[in-house]
């Protein structure tokens, strides 16, 4: 039995149901030319989410992202040291001792999952020649340029650990798709670079273009697409990676004054629930009052694990 016959068959009720909805309407929007937009939060390139998404950017299926610099960041560190990665399956029996002799060994911990610190200045060293020799020039790139250039060096593609088709950040570099990284400063790259203006090694912050510089991005590719496409939009967990992307149709409609039509398909995966104001968790009705999906759009949420979830999704919109 296939994938998609498996969720049909039992995926009936609650939670699952709503999988398979989400999944069927993604079909059903890619079927009337739709194009859609995929917010990424949590560590699910840690989670290798990559093996699943980088098919979907290939085959057409996704065709921009939006997503914490983290995921970003951590897709490549994936492809370049997975092999050296350690995993702790009993990660919630480890004491404070223990977390210490990982740090101790260079290992930085996500939940079950252990990067080593190598790969991160194996990477940071060929950005630095990047941001300075862009300083020098006086030019400026998002961040997703940098590390797409450093995927297209010889001597950063020796040392890939796993087949470059399970790295999503590959697929969106070779599909020619927009990448935006909101809030890029919080991740282990952005903190480096912050380091390095300030002890001078890099002149400028201004070689890495502005949070406004991505909206403004955004918002171009929103108006180019979409009076040819409907533009829908599939978001895994919460926070500013859903929450800039999503803001371009108020923005455009309420900020620009332009004519603009809503996102045509929204579906969310998320461990949060509606309360004390939690915007990962609000209900996608709640949107209606932000300009960002109208009464009739097709929405989805969906209260599960999104390492679970996504790739049967995923595999489900691939016809697996």
């Amino acid at each position: 039995m296939s994938i998609s016959a498996f969720l049909d068959e039992h995926f009936q009720h609650f939670n699952a149901r709503e999988t398979v909805d989400a999944a069927r309407a993604w079909r059903a929007h890619l079927e009337r030319g739709g194009k859609m937009l995929l917010a990424m939060a949590g560590a699910m390139s840690t989670a290798e989410i990559g093996r699943s998404l980088a098919r979907l950017i290939r085959e057409d299926k996704v065709h921009a992202i939006s997503c914490t610099a983290a995921n970003l960041e951590e897709d490549v560190f994936n492809l370049l040291a997975h092999d050296e990665y350690r995993t702790v399956p009993h990660y919630r029996d480890l004491a404070p001792a223990d977390e210490e002799r990982l740090r101790d060994e260079g290992l930085n911990r996500v939940t079950d999952t252990c990067i080593p610190e190598t790969v991160i200045r194996h990477v940071e060293g060929k950005l630095l020649d990047y941001w300075v020799e862009a300083s020098e020039r006086g030019e400026s790139y998002f961040p997703c340029e940098y590390l797409f250039r450093a995927l297209g060096e010889a001597d950063v593609a020796q040392h890939f650990q796993i087949p470059p088709t399970a790295s999503w950040a590959m697929a969106a570099r070779e599909a020619g798709i927009p990448v935006f990284t909101p809030g890029w400063e919080d991740s282990t790259l952005g903190n480096i670079f912050a380091a390095r203006v300030i002890d001078g090694a890099v002149r400028s912050h201004a070689v890495v273009r502005t949070g406004t510089e991505q909206m403004q991005q955004l918002v171009d590719w929103y108006l180019e697409n979409q009076d040819a496409h409907p533009l829908g939009f599939f978001q895994i967990g919460g926070g500013i990676a859903g929450d800039f992307a999503i803001c371009s149709v108020p923005l455009i409609r309420q900020d620009l004054e332009r004519p603009c039509a809503s996102w045509s398909y929204f579906a969310q995966i998320s461990d949060s629930t509606t309360s004390y104001g939690s915007y990962s968790g609000a209900v996608p009705s709640e949107k209606i009052t932000w300009h960002k999906l109208d009464a009739d759009t097709p929405t989805f949420m969906i209260n599960s694990d999104a390492s679970i979830v996504a790739p049967l999704i995923f595999a489900y919109v691939l016809g697996e």
